[in-house]
């Protein structure tokens, strides 16, 4: 299979070409939605969008559309045949975590400068909604490499560091993002990890945990308090290679669900790394992990709404194609399809608040409280979703022998990882409450 990167470069190359970018000049000619393309997103103006007339929510731009074909397709024929064997081996097949970079899913907003795609970060999120229909292991683990760990070099390494790292993180090198640690989940910025600066470098000392990719990792964005006086605000973060010394992958967690993904407690003995790996500037540490989450948020939340939807197909194929019950399929009787109705709703509801998370943030306006309602809902969705399509299909639904139970299991991390639900609706009653606080 050619690489989608490869075959959407073109589109990705119109699609940002300097007459979809409006900044206030007059827009000449029938245009395609330019909020589907982010050439000015990094930038210090945020892009103007008042002359834009209303399209849906869901409407995807040609590359997009194209992204999210291709990855269903890819998904299906290369990733649904291992799915079972991964998740009852509790491993990510080497060979899939390689087809991903062949086809240029683990460098999706990298520019291709630095031997990406070069793409936007909407069709990010489809590609993790896609693959997560199939397996939400394997989204997550795209997910986290593109929308945390590569958007944190993107946005603050050094060119140094980018020109070293970004090709690496496009062509064949996973990275994990550590943030949080056995004392500090929900509290991130109460981490015990410290750095001390030497002459020639920074020597890190502490441990994390619930780090994701960690098997699989080369490079690790580590957060450690580089002056635990100023509290979080001496906060900094810091590029570690595997295999330094005094790195050490302590254990591999053995979880309920997205068992193919590593989750692992890592371990750092005085690890030294030297000045130039420091991502960014000194103390300023919690201000891009506080950022960064935000975005990751709604790739957790395109996680959510591909794996409700997956479960949901799975489900339906099933009791209106196989299962019959008193001389009918069981998917012709009113009760099971209002209940079939009501979760596809729920399904596309919560997809809308991903894409319109996901628009605003390309468009540069405040996306904080629509990514938490994003991230909210559609773990909630998926849950509920996952649930029930279970109890659709019956004793099928229950054993491993398909993929019923697995969506199920998978979906009870989205109220978790990347800021739990209680969390979420602290961020979103404290934006409103500033709202509307007179």
């Amino acid at each position: 299979m050619a690489s989608l990167a490869r075959s959407l470069r073109p589109l990705a190359r119109a699609a940002k070409a300097p007459q979809r970018t409006f900044l206030g000049g007059v827009r000449k000619g029938p245009q395609l939605r330019c909020l589907s393309t982010t050439p000015q997103r990094r930038q210090a103006d945020a892009l103007d969008i008042t002359d834009i007339p209303p399209t849906p929510i869901s409407h995807l731009s040609e590359t997009e559309s194209l992204m999210a074909e291709q990855v269903t397709r890819f998904a299906n024929d290369q990733i649904l045949p291992k799915v079972r064997e991964m998740d009852e081996a509790e491993t990510m097949d080497p060979a899939v975590v390689e087809q991903l970079f062949e086809q240029g899913l683990m460098g999706i907003e990298i520019p291709e400068e630095y031997g990406g795609a070069g793409m936007n970060f909407t069709a990010a999120i489809v590609a993790i909604e896609e693959l997560a229909r199939v397996d939400p292991s394997v989204s997550v683990l795209v997910d986290v490499h593109n929308t945390l760990c590569n958007t944190c070099l993107l946005k603050y390494a050094k060119e140094d560091n980018k020109k070293k790292w970004l090709p690496k993180l496009a062509t064949d090198t996973v990275a994990s993002f550590c943030l949080s640690e056995p004392a500090s989940g929900s509290d991130a910025f109460a981490m015990q990890t410290k750095a001390v600066k030497t002459d020639s470098t920074y020597k890190i000392t502490g441990s994390k945990m619930w780090i994701t990719n960690s098997m699989e990792s080369s490079l690790f964005i580590v957060f450690a308090n580089l002056d635990p006086s100023k509290g979080y605000k001496g906060i900094s973060a810091f590029l570690v290679e595997k295999g330094t010394p005094g790195f050490e992958i302590a254990k591999k967690e053995k979880k309920l669900g997205i068992k193919a993904s590593s989750t692992c407690v890592i371990n750092f003995d005085d690890v030294e790394v030297p000045h130039a790996n420091l991502l960014g500037e000194e103390g300023q540490g919690y201000k891009y992990a506080i950022g960064i989450l935000n975005e990751g948020r709604i790739g957790i939340a395109a996680q959510m709404t591909g794996l409700a939807l997956g479960a949901w197909e799975n489900a339906a194929k099933y009791v209106w194609n196989d299962r019959k019950q008193f001389g009918k399929l069981i998917g012709e009787f009113q009760g099971m399809q209002h209940q079939l109705a009501q979760a596809y709703v729920e399904i596309q509801a919560a997809r809308a608040l991903v894409f319109n998370a996901a628009r605003k943030k390309e468009a540069g306006q405040d996306f904080v409280r629509d990514a938490a309602m994003a991230k909210l809902y559609s773990s909630q969705v998926a849950q509920r979703v996952a649930g029930q399509a279970i109890e659709w299909m019956g004793g099928m639904g229950f054993v491993r022998e398909g993929l019923a139970e697995k969506f199920w299991r998978d979906s009870k991390i989205g109220a978790i990882y990347e800021g739990t639900s209680n969390i979420q609706l602290n961020t979103i009653a404290k934006l409103l409450q500033n709202e509307y606080t007179k």
